[in-house]
């Protein structure tokens, strides 16, 4: 694939708005291109920045001949995973669910978010 080709991809953008000592800016990043980034003081300017930056990156590793990573696939993620346990984790934590009402996969999933 050529860096055009790349550059029509579906990448994912990620922009922050930052504030620090020096003032406000956007920080922009491309989530499976490690080590892409760029700045702006807009967001318009970030997001310009940022596939300028990302065009270099790809042209970079492609002259290289290294690889490039294709855009994550958002379909990937069912949400569902099976996971093992201790049988005495596995014990402790349907009692926790059971003492607050809930099931264990309400529980569970509350405990992975903290």
């Amino acid at each position: 694939m050529t860096a055009q080709e790349y550059m029509e991809l579906p990448y994912n953008i990620v922009i922050r708005h930052v504030k620090d000592d020096s003032g406000a800016y956007y920080f922009a990043t491309i989530q499976e291109l490690d080590g892409c980034m760029s700045d702006g003081v807009t967001l318009e300017e970030a997001h310009t920045n940022i596939r300028e930056a990302m065009e270099g990156w790809i042209e970079t590793k492609l002259e290289a001949g290294l690889p490039v990573p294709k855009p994550l696939e958002p379909d990937k993620y069912s949400g569902k995973f099976v996971v093992r346990l201790p049988r005495t984790l596995h014990r402790r934590l349907a009692e926790e669910a059971e003492r607050e009402g809930v099931s264990l996969n309400q529980y569970t999933q509350y405990k992975l978010s903290m």
